[in-house]
């Protein structure tokens, strides 16, 4: 198994700018492409139900364009469930969502929700889509990704990146117990939620995991810097921890 930790770039919030004045820039494409020459290994994008940033249209344009992996973030839902199926991204990230919520709040509850989930996992497997379950540190909810057959989860770093102190060191030990879990059972590790330069070298250094998912922290630094060099910078950060 190669050591390497991908790199997956969100570019969901370029849109968040774009649409904050409702003209054709900057366009999360161009975004895209200049994180894949700038050593992205794949791209994220969440497809809203409210469409907030992401659009139907930049889905079609980014699976046209990205000779790189698109990761498709996604609510566990019909529509979705279309979307996805008629797009047919390399990965389908499945996570919870909330109309009020300002970013993704936490885990999915896959465990709570497995006769929900299980069909649409079914669905996009058949499809050859490769399915992430977007959940919590926690075994319960690993056993749940077991038994849905998703054969990748994303742990949610985002109340790691907001701790410090002696509660940071534990939240991240029990994002490495999970890693360690999920990764004895034959399930793929990503994590992903608030890392910044400051706070990925830890995440970086479980071995069990395989790919960082990083977007709103990038696309910030891409206004001081250019997102090719904000990529950079984090491809660099990323590979010293490793």
């Amino acid at each position: 198994m190669t050591d390497h930790l991908r790199l997956g770039v969100n570019i969901d919030h370029v849109a968040t700018v774009r649409n904050a004045r409702g003209a054709g820039y900057p366009d999360p494409v161009r975004a895209a492409l200049l994180a894949a020459d700038a050593g992205a290994d794949g791209i994220t994008a969440h497809l809203r139900e409210d469409r907030r940033h992401i659009t139907d249209d930049d889905i079609a344009r980014l699976s046209d364009a990205l000779a790189i992996p698109l990761n498709l973030e996604m609510a566990a839902t019909d529509e979705m469930l279309a979307i996805a199926l008629r797009h047919r991204p390399h990965a389908a990230c499945i996570v919870p969502e909330k109309r009020e919520e300002r970013t993704t709040e936490g885990g999915l509850d896959a465990a709570g929700q497995h006769n929900h989930l299980a069909p649409l996992v079914a669905s996009l497997r058949n499809a050859n889509i490769r399915v992430s379950l977007f959940i919590e540190p926690d075994a319960r909810q690993i056993d749940a990704a077991l038994k849905l057959g998703a054969p990748v989860v994303e742990l949610h770093t985002g109340r790691y990146a907001e701790l410090s102190g002696e509660a940071q060191t534990e939240e991240l030990r029990r994002l490495a117990d999970a890693a360690a879990l999920a990764a004895k059972n034959g399930i793929e590790v990503h994590a992903g939620h608030g890392l910044t330069y400051d706070n990925v070298a830890p995440i970086a250094a479980i071995r069990q995991v395989r790919e960082l998912n990083i977007g709103h922290f990038l696309v910030g630094e891409a206004m001081f810097v250019g997102l090719g060099e904000a990529v950079r910078t984090m491809r660099a950060a990323m590979d010293v921890a490793r």
